[in-house]
């Protein structure tokens, strides 16, 4: 089981304003930062989800967030582009994982591929 993970980010402000907005429409909140060095994101009183600063080149990784319903997922979606995400894949069934995998993608401001999906039954 994964107790939380940390990706590398060219520029913690920037990510913290992209991050603080596409995160909400999930219910998770930035607990924690440390000034332009780091912040931590999770549900009270647990942070999972960290952005660091790093210098340099660095892979891009993959995350996805769980939602609760096919609506939270638009959400974020929707809140994603307006915070300068890139369309990496629209809210739709993902049939190809699962019957019921309803899922949304964006490319963060370093190019990470940010997910929110929702494994439900439709509404």
């Amino acid at each position: 089981m994964l107790d939380h993970i940390t990706i590398g980010v060219t520029d913690v402000e920037r990510s913290k304003g992209f991050y603080d907005t596409v995160l909400h429409p999930l219910g998770i909140e930035r607990l924690y930062a440390e000034g332009e060095t780091f912040a931590g994101y999770g549900i009270k009183p647990k942070a999972f989800f960290w952005i660091g600063h790093r210098n340099g080149p660095q892979t891009s990784v993959h995350i996805a967030f769980s939602a609760q319903n096919r609506a939270m997922v638009d959400r974020f979606y929707e809140a994603a582009l307006a915070a300068g995400g890139r369309d990496n894949g629209p809210p739709g069934i993902r049939a190809h994982y699962h019957p019921d995998c309803y899922g949304a993608f964006v490319l963060d401001p370093d190019g990470h591929n940010v997910e929110a999906v929702c494994r439900a039954a439709a509404d």
